[in-house]
């Protein structure tokens, strides 16, 4: 679910217009290379106009903020932290996790070139999943630090040539910010802050001293409780004054840098509650009050003048530019002169030039955010600015538009593109300004893509291009295509440079696909893919699936992701119908875009159905493998229903008994009779529909008895629905759930085999119960059962009091195993109880990184349990 859906590229079946990928998860986002629209007159949902993908990463966002918000829009503060308390303390199911995502991933796949559903030829190489903060360590040549949106930090000593995790068991491993202090520790401040639709909030600031050689803990944590349950953008250090401040989704916070581990952070700068300002307005609801988006401290000021951006992208009262003389102690809204309309400012980035002679601003608008549910707007950039004194009042001069960036070798240009889509349309989401330590006038700009100026700003060149598609150097032909190496994955989040002495100084960028850099001095074309190991393992998986491959070689491992396509990883040396499918032991990329949920043939690894967004289904039957080098054959269908109300990740399956059925849910239930033979969306036949504005957020059957939960509105709020569907007994109709059952969002249900009827169900609930309004032991737990076809429903997750009782975290997948084991995967973990023992639960193993876990599916035989994590790719164990 991140920023989720994309576009498909223009293909032999859709030539037309391109919509880009989105960049990552809202609140939690989505940002990959997407793939061109394919609009059919079924209305399957796919976009065939460019900049519709913009508005699907704004969906991907609520998608996935819903399940954990509704209906009250709000988690509780230390909800978290209470939760991992909990955790800790449970009694551990035996079980060791192993890491089956190991290998390198290659979206650049030669023979994965379908031309309606791959991204394979546009340039992105190897990737990895989305990098939020980068940094390197200043006393040690070669040592980069990596921090991934949801998977952790990873260090590499040899300049980003191999990756090794060193945070993998913290509460939280959603990254928001990486900075290296003065005294060569590495600072981490846990909670993505990019706005998208899979950020987490994070647990807080961990400090380590020791970053080169150790791995962090819990206890390397900095402060108090001031900044869980919050997303940090940005670490500064204001080494002349003696604090380090933390720009939060709660405000600008300070302490002081020499401080105790357990010195508390203090809040210094929050407008909407009065705190280092009065009489400004708020004008948003309180989850969007006080965001702070960046803080930058003015070079050559002694450490007294610094600059706060504080604004909500969707614009609010308080949104501008804060200065303070005096190292935060008092502040002042700024009143920016010149091109900057400060009336328009919504999120944006700083950079100082080293001797603090210049300030580059790069600015996202509200007012043009707003416009684009009505059409017609190609980018929410405001402009890149520059102050060429210095002060945080200007003037400015506006030294780069959208349009001035799409005519700089960008691939966003309207004849390559599409109208409609142009660079800084998702400058909400991906948008990063850093000037050369050397040279005040060499700055680079991070949006969908990369540029570069080396004369302040009079002239621009994108050097880090979205794709190669839509280019005239472009061709599948291979020894036609002509395109040159200044091309990367998309959606520019970070940028570092290295300062080592005696080494090349050195540009990093971080992105949706991983990491890259190059000289600070380059002028020709290419970046250092920094993915190309594999050993940056940080893939952001919605979903798992494996098959047994028919030449009895292994099984295939299959995976929807967020901005990355569908991975394949096929056994080295496997073949199917006599072509050889990795004979390099890499994972390769079938499809492209956004990757949902994924059925896979347990008796044909090569046969699998993906879901781009939407419930777009796309069927393959030899693995999406291409034998031309060119990729002109059809080797994936689509077989999209026709539903016009589908989730952005909406649910689909095989019957768990009758393997001659699926199911699959939009805001109808749909089912499908020819599986495998499946031709196109025609095959699929209604079941049942679920109401007007309702979308099926979890589907299953067993014997074709079948069982859908929904909701809608799905939006927090008053207008919060939910519900349950089924034919148990012979028609179908609305369950009546009782008033006890939890008014959130249902992911997951599943039918009890040892039930020949069909009508006992588990269904798990998503979201942190509200303990403000229900009170401790209330009873809104996360795991339900019914016996009597939903007659009766009874919470089997515990007493929250008891150290056996299922935490407070959100439910995202549920399985039942062959031994009747119910296995549960949450935000914090996988979790465990024996059918019966009610409320009787058991933390799986303590080697999974606490990525969250996301979707269970188990191996072909039944064996190994897989789980897909948001962040740290797909891991298994023996099944429980």
């Amino acid at each position: 679910m991140h920023a989720f859906s994309e576009g498909r590229r223009p293909g032999k079946r859709a030539r037309t217009a391109l919509a880009l990928c989105a960049a990552a998860l809202l609140a939690a986002g989505t940002g990959s290379v997407a793939a061109y629209g394919e609009t059919g007159s079924d209305g399957h949902g796919r976009h065939e106009v460019a900049g519709d993908d913009s508005q699907e990463l704004m969906e991907s966002i609520d998608s996935y903020n819903e399940p954990r918000l509704s209906p009250s829009g709000q988690v509780a503060a230390g909800a978290y932290a209470d939760a991992w308390k909990h955790i800790k303390n449970m009694p551990v199911k035996s079980g060791t996790w192993s890491e089956v995502t190991t290998s390198p991933y290659n979206e650049d796949a030669l023979h994965y070139r379908d031309h309606s559903a791959s991204n394979s030829g546009g340039g992105a190489g190897r990737s990895a999943g989305r990098i939020a903060a980068l940094a390197t360590d200043p006393a040690h040549k070669g040592v980069v630090y990596a921090g991934a949106a949801g998977g952790g930090v990873f260090r590499s000593t040899d300049d980003g040539a191999t990756w090794t995790p060193i945070a993998d068991h913290l509460p939280a491993l959603s990254v928001g910010a990486l900075a290296t202090a003065p005294d060569g520790s590495l600072w981490l401040a846990t909670g993505e802050a990019t706005t998208a639709s899979d950020n987490y909030l994070g647990s807080g600031v961990y400090r380590l001293a020791d970053p080169v050689h150790g791995t962090f803990a819990e206890s390397d944590k900095v402060g108090g409780t001031e900044l869980d349950s919050s997303s940090v953008h940005t670490v500064t250090f204001d080494q002349a004054a003696g604090y380090v401040f933390a720009a939060s989704s709660h405000g600008l916070f300070r302490r002081p840098l020499a401080a105790g581990q357990s010195t508390a952070w203090t809040k210094v700068l929050a407008p909407c509650a009065g705190v280092g300002v009065s009489g400004i307005g708020c004008g948003v609801s309180a989850q969007y009050a006080d965001i702070a988006d960046d803080i930058a401290v003015q070079p050559g000021s002694d450490g007294k003048k610094l600059l706060a951006n504080v604004a909500w992208r969707g614009g609010a009262d308080y949104n501008g530019f804060y200065y303070s003389d005096d190292a935060g102690i008092t502040w002042k809204r700024a009143n920016p002169t010149g091109a900057i309309n400060p009336a328009e400012i919504g999120n944006a980035s700083f950079a100082y030039a080293a001797d603090g002679s210049k300030l580059y601003v790069s600015m996202e608008s509200p007012k043009l955010l707003n416009k684009t549910s009505g059409g017609g707007v190609s980018s929410v950039l405001a402009g890149v600015y520059v102050s060429e004194s210095g002060n945080a009042d200007g003037p400015f001069k506006q030294i780069a538009t959208p349009a001035k960036l799409s005519a700089s070798g960008s691939a966003m240009k309207l004849n390559a593109i599409g109208a409609g889509y142009q660079p800084g349309t998702q400058s909400w989401y991906d948008q990063v300004v850093a000037v050369d330590p050397t040279d005040p006038d060499h700055v680079y700009l991070g949006l969908e893509e990369v540029f570069e100026t080396r004369d302040g700003g009079a002239n621009w060149h994108a050097v880090g291009r979205y794709w190669n598609f839509g280019l005239s150097c472009f061709s599948y032909d291979q020894a036609a295509n002509t395109c040159d190496g200044d091309v990367m994955h998309s959606d520019q989040h970070a940028i570092a440079f290295s300062r080592w002495q005696g080494g090349t100084p050195q540009v990093y960028v971080g992105n949706d696909g991983g990491a890259y850099a190059r000289p600070v001095a380059q002028r020709t074309p290419g970046w250092r893919n920094l993915n190309e190991s594999g050993t940056l393992r940080n893939l952001q998986y919605y979903s798992v699936g494996a098959g047994r491959m028919t030449d009895g070689s292994g099984d295939a491992v299959w995976g929807g992701l967020q901005d990355n396509g569908v991975s394949l990883l096929a056994p080295k040396g496997s073949a199917y119908q006599g072509q050889a499918l990795n004979p390099d032991g890499q994972m390769v990329a079938p499809f492209g875009g956004d990757g949902g949920d994924q059925l896979v043939n347990p008796a044909n690894g090569c046969e699998t159905v993906g879901e781009y967004t939407n419930l777009a289904l796309q069927i393959t039957r030899n693995c999406g493998y291409t034998a031309s080098d060119n990729g002109a054959e059809d080797v994936i269908t689509d077989i999209a229903p026709a539903d016009p109300n589908a989730r952005f990740i909406a649910p689909f399956s095989a019957d768990d008994k009758d393997a001659g059925y699926w199911v699959a849910g939009g805001q109808y239930i749909w089912g499908d009779t020819k599986t495998w033979d499946t031709t196109s969306g025609a095959d699929w036949a209604k079941l049942y529909d679920t109401g007007a504005g309702h979308s099926t957020t979890a589907v299953a059957s067993r014997d074709r008895v079948v069982w859908g939960a929904w909701c809608g509105s799905c939006n927090p709020g008053a207008s919060f629905g939910r519900g349950m569907v089924t034919n148990y007994g012979g028609t179908w109709h609305q369950v009546n759930l009782p008033a006890d059952f939890p008014n959130r969002y249902i992911a997951d249900v599943a039918i009890d085999p040892s039930d020949a009827s069909g009508g006992t169900v588990y269904a798990v609930v998503n979201g942190f119960s509200r303990h403000w309004n229900e009170g401790p032991g209330a009873g809104y737990g996360h795991v339900w059962r019914t016996t009597d076809g939903g007659a009766t429903w009874h919470d089997v997750s515990g007493d929250p009091a008891a150290t056996d009782s299922f935490p407070d975290a959100p439910a995202n997948s549920l399985l039942i195993t062959p031994s009747g084991t119910l296995a549960v995967a949450t935000d914090l973990g996988v979790f465990t109880a024996a059918r019966g023992a009610d409320g009787h639960w058991q933390r799986l193993g303590t080697t999974l990184p606490t990525a969250p876990a996301v979707y269970l599916s188990p191996s072909p035989d039944g064996r190994q349990l897989y789980v897909a994590t948001h962040g740290r790719g797909i891991w298994k164990t023996p099944m429980p």
